[in-house]
């Protein structure tokens, strides 16, 4: 093949190069440029100027069209992070780490839907349809009208899913899949890209819904080009800590849904299990609360989360202290301890410093400053919160309590599992009905670490 006929592109960011380099200089991964042919792909323009365009016909933002309905598949969890059900002609791209669970999952929605109503296939690059089979038996779910199919060439599952009509199909992986225009091999940046493009224009020309499976790297994100992210409607990440029972599916795009969404579920021997409170299972099971553990109510999507934050402040042993946190932030953590100092008088100069949010799950917002900070001071004066106490509230710089959004629905959620007080913002004392649990408001940390250290709530 003649040089001026080859591309290098890099395997890890899809940047295109003219000659290999043991760098790629748009993200800077080593080794990762692969040669692959210039040849131009299926559907690009032709360097004619001949050519005219139809030209383009507009239209308005009115339609009197009205919209398909979603597919419910019959799995809520999954249905409420798609944002009410799988839109039909959509595009979603699943990712998530080997052996979490990504397989499971979708043979449970398949088989759910297919119980619905909806006509679904699975088609597997990975398995051969007897591994497929066995797992459905032992899932219990081996009587569902599910077609299977174990394939990982593209034109012959285009020729086939343009012959037949499904609702709804899983294309497990996509990184297995290879086209025969492409000389790249597969898994191959140019591959996944062609392919992944290729899917997302059947299912937009009036096919079904197509779910693709990707893998990830060792960052956790999704493998490949980030602009196969940008060609589907949703990018969906099915996250489980190891040494968890818990998944958590979560969506980081969503063209028809909140993108803050989350569902829950519980790995079994019969496959997953839907949680539909996640609160009670991330939750201490000890009567007695310790030193340095506090409950944070938080906000996941659309859902109220009660979640046990847990500090352990130690004297340092060596020079440095360490400063180790799981689940949460390492810069909020930082700031958090620099404001503690600064404003409150607490010094964690000499001390080692370990944060954890207990059950696996990560939390994102800002809400939860006040729950660490409690359970820091708890831990730092070895004063533990009451137990019926929950507490939440974002930190500023100057140690002032800000407010949160949805305290009322915090709130609810905390009444409802048995707590009776709430340590919060001023503002949340608002939104407290007759009946709901106490609030105790405050607006500066020097407070709460007062409180704390009087055992006055």
């Amino acid at each position: 093949m003649a040089r001026d006929t080859l591309l290098y592109v890099c395997q890890s960011c899809g940047a295109v190069h003219s000659k290999w380099a043991g760098q790629c200089s748009a993200c800077g991964e080593w080794n990762c440029l692969a040669e692959e042919s210039k040849a131009a792909p299926p559907g690009a323009m032709k360097p004619a100027s001949t050519a005219r365009g139809r030209g383009l016909q507009f239209e308005t933002l009115q339609s009197d069209t009205p919209e398909p309905p979603r597919i419910v598949t019959g799995v809520t969890e999954f249905d409420r992070v798609c944002g009410g059900g799988v839109v039909p002609g959509s595009a979603i791209l699943l990712g998530g780490d080997p052996g979490v669970g990504k397989s499971t999952l979708l043979l449970e929605v398949t088989a759910k839907a297919a119980r619905n109503g909806a006509r679904v296939a699975y088609i597997s690059g990975e398995e051969a349809i007897e591994q497929i089979r066995a797992r459905a038996k032992r899932m219990g779910v081996a009587d569902a009208a599910v077609s299977l199919a174990s394939a990982t060439a593209l034109r012959e599952i285009l020729t086939t899913l343009k012959r037949d009509k499904f609702d709804i199909v899983i294309i497990d992986s996509i990184q297995t899949l290879w086209s025969d225009a492409h000389e790249a091999g597969p898994g191959s940046v140019t591959q996944v890209r062609a392919c992944a493009a290729e899917l997302v224009r059947l299912a937009k020309d009036g096919g079904p819904a197509i779910v693709l499976v990707g893998h990830v790297t060792k960052d956790g994100q999704i493998a490949g080009p980030r602009v196969v992210e940008h060609m589907v409607d949703a990018v969906l990440s099915f996250e489980g800590e190891r040494g968890y029972p818990f998944r958590i599916l979560r969506a980081g795009k969503n063209r028809f849904g909140a993108t803050d969404e989350i569902g829950v579920f519980e790995m079994g021997d019969a496959g997953l299990r839907e949680v539909t409170n996640p609160s009670a299972l991330f939750l201490g099971e000890g009567k007695d609360r310790a030193p340095g553990a506090a409950v944070f109510a938080g906000i996941e999507g659309s859902r109220p989360v009660l979640v046990e934050i847990q500090a352990l402040v130690a004297p340092s042993a060596y020079g440095t202290p360490r400063r180790a946190v799981v689940g949460w932030d390492n810069g909020r953590l930082a700031m958090l301890l620099a404001v503690l100092e600064a404003r409150c008088g607490l010094g964690f100069g000499d001390k080692d410093v370990y944060l954890n949010v207990a059950g696996g799950l990560r939390i994102n917002e800002p809400a939860a400053d006040l729950a660490a900070a409690a359970a820091l001071i708890s831990s730092a004066l070895d004063m533990p919160l009451p137990q019926g106490c929950v507490v939440f509230g974002e930190i500023g710089l100057s140690g002032e309590i800000r407010a949160v959004n949805r305290a009322e629905a915090r709130l609810r959620e905390a009444k409802k599992l048995g707590f009776d007080r709430a340590l919060a913002p001023s503002q949340a004392k608002d939104k407290v009905k007759k009946g709901d649990v106490t609030v105790t408001a405050t607006g500066l940390l020097t407070e709460v670490v007062e409180r704390i250290s009087q055992n006055r709530y």
